[in-house]
């Protein structure tokens, strides 16, 4: 698979995991590895970028008297799983094109 396309995947599905509800890394490795593969070490600058661009909130918890890092998704965040699904929809007309 294309890596742009691939990166573009991983973070629409992180941004959809987290519509279920605030998690942290460990939490969104083990549910977005349920529908396409990534590693910890793919999601954490997949979580920066998501961040940077303002479609996730960061936040701490002490959890067994340690912190943990919680995600939470904007609207920004929001509006790009919505931006994601109308552009697949035009690539996908133009697929079944191309597959004729």
């Amino acid at each position: 698979m294309d890596t742009q396309l691939r990166r573009g995947l991983l973070e629409v599905c992180v941004l959809k995991i987290l519509t279920e509800g605030d998690s942290y890394g460990y939490r969104i490795v083990k549910d977005v590895s349920e529908i396409i593969d990534i590693s910890e070490s793919t999601l954490y600058p997949i979580l920066k970028r998501l961040e940077a661009s303002k479609c996730l909130e960061v936040y701490t918890e002490e959890h067994k008297s340690r912190l943990r890092k919680y995600y939470r998704i904007t609207d920004a965040g929001l509006q790009r799983i919505e931006d994601f699904i109308s552009e697949w929809e035009k690539a996908m007309k133009v697929f079944d094109f191309i597959k004729e």
